[in-house]
């Protein structure tokens, strides 16, 4: 059970050999130094650059979104936490402008909850959805915090406490939110929402649900058939770990990060290796638009989390195993999770046609659970040619998936919102990205121009 301490130990042996080789890079590279002339100096340079980011510590990147355009205004952003809990914060996204009409406009604009994965990457890895959505949203995320900086006294926890937190945050920001769950988030978030329906609480005016196994029964994928092909105790006495004395949260029995990266990494060596050959010989032939890219990418897939074990073991048990949520099974502190009660709720489910973490229908399986959802309020979508992680990041996110994303909540969003109220076509429904969806917009009020400062 030293594993954590081992990797430590490794950690902090390799720091001093990292940032020797970053700065023996820049010795080789620099226009002033003398070895940047000698033969072979870009080769050298190149490969001392690999070796440190091959062997540097990554810390949780910001979500370094300083502005957005909206009807071609630059409005400034910035992060606010709204709740303040000991395993997560509740971030909003605040935007300011001095442009009247933008303001008007920004301030009618349809409220979104975006829940993040707590499945190993920080909520940053979500930054490129956020960014999109704030340019007609006003955007709330949840920000989980690694569990190794959770105090032990903070106490254990639960996938129980985890669909507590969701409800406590739509109660916060209102009924009037619209919630979108990506990957992991799906079955809390359906539950959530499922049990303020049973208890005759307000629900969120939509819920759109990306990429999560709500029936992991469905086209089973490799982290499907993990969970079903070793026991609950198996993973209790095999990937679970005290948090070493070096963290506030010491003691704590945690599914650590970089178990977890190392099984990212395990899905596609190939694909990862040859990333990192290529990521040499760019910086070989200069190529820095395609080093940035690269650095982008790894700065925010290599920094991981570590998992309250407790949450993590329940994850394995409830959604892998027993499939709880789909057979009708599922307690939530005692009471039974009924998603047929929810009726004012709209449903959009998102599915990428090449998704290797959440197979095809386990997402869409949402719709023949919440029974008590008009037909005419549950929608599909399919996103053809994208993957996991391409259904809310990248070319795909931007131009297919968060059209449909967009049109789903304004048309239920309400005429008092000044966002549109024409229904979503019947094409929405569809699985291909041959269909077309318009929603009607409000009319865009003239664009003034902004006074310099005095």
């Amino acid at each position: 059970m030293m594993l954590y301490e081992w990797y430590e130990a490794q950690r902090a042996l390799l720091s001093p050999f990292s940032e020797f080789a970053s700065a023996s890079s820049k010795l080789y590279n620099h226009p002033l130094s003398l070895f940047a002339h000698t033969p072979m100096a870009h080769r050298v340079s190149a490969g001392l650059e690999l070796m440190h980011r091959l062997a540097k510590d990554y810390e949780k990147p910001e979500f370094n979104i300083r502005s957005v355009q909206i009807d071609g205004n630059e409005v400034a952003v910035h992060e606010q936490v709204a709740v303040l809990k000991p395993f997560c914060r509740l971030v909003r996204f605040k935007r300011f402008t001095d442009d009247l009409p933008t303001l008007q406009r920004i301030k009618a604009q349809p409220t979104v909850l975006v829940v993040a994965p707590l499945s190993g990457h920080h909520s940053t890895l979500l930054r490129e959805t956020i960014r999109k959505l704030l340019e007609d949203h006003k955007v709330y995320i949840t920000d989980w915090t690694d569990a190794r900086m959770v105090p032990a006294d903070k106490g254990p926890f639960h996938l129980d406490d985890y669909v507590a937190y969701i409800q406590e945050f739509i109660r916060s920001i209102g009924p009037e939110v619209h919630v979108i769950s990506v990957c992991q988030p799906t079955v809390p978030v359906l539950a959530a929402i499922a049990l303020m329906a049973s208890n005759g609480e307000p629900t969120p005016r939509t819920m759109t649900m990306m990429g999560g196994p709500i029936d992991a029964r469905k086209s089973p994928t490799a982290v499907n058939n993990l969970a079903t092909n070793k026991s609950h105790s198996w993973f209790e006495n095999n990937v679970i770990y005290r948090v070493p004395v070096n963290y506030p949260g010491a003691g704590r029995a945690v599914y650590p990060g970089f178990l977890q990266h190392a099984g990212f990494v395990a899905m596609n060596p190939d694909r990862h290796l040859k990333s990192h050959y290529d990521y040499f010989l760019d910086l070989v032939r200069g190529d820095g638009d395609k080093s940035d890219f690269h650095r982008d990418f790894y700065d925010e897939y290599n920094a991981v989390l570590d998992m309250p074990a407790e949450y993590y073991l329940d994850t394995i048990k409830t959604v892998f195993q027993d499939f709880a949520l789909a057979n009708g099974s599922w307690k939530v502190k005692g009471q039974l999770v009924r998603p047929q009660d929810i009726t004012t709720t709209a449903l959009l489910t998102i599915e990428g046609e090449l998704d290797d973490i959440s197979g095809a229908g386990q997402t869409r399986a949402a719709h023949a659970l919440c029974t008590g959802v008009p037909a005419d309020r549950q929608f599909h979508y399919d996103a053809v040619g994208a993957g996991h992680y391409g259904i809310f990041s990248g070319r795909r996110w931007r131009e297919k998936v968060y059209p449909r994303v967009r049109e789903f909540i304004a048309s239920h969003e309400g005429p008092h919102a000044g966002a549109a109220t024409k229904r979503p076509t019947k094409r929405m429904l569809g699985t291909s990205d041959s269909g077309t969806v318009t929603a009607k917009k409000p009319a865009r009020a003239p664009v003034r121009r902004k006074r310099l400062a005095a």
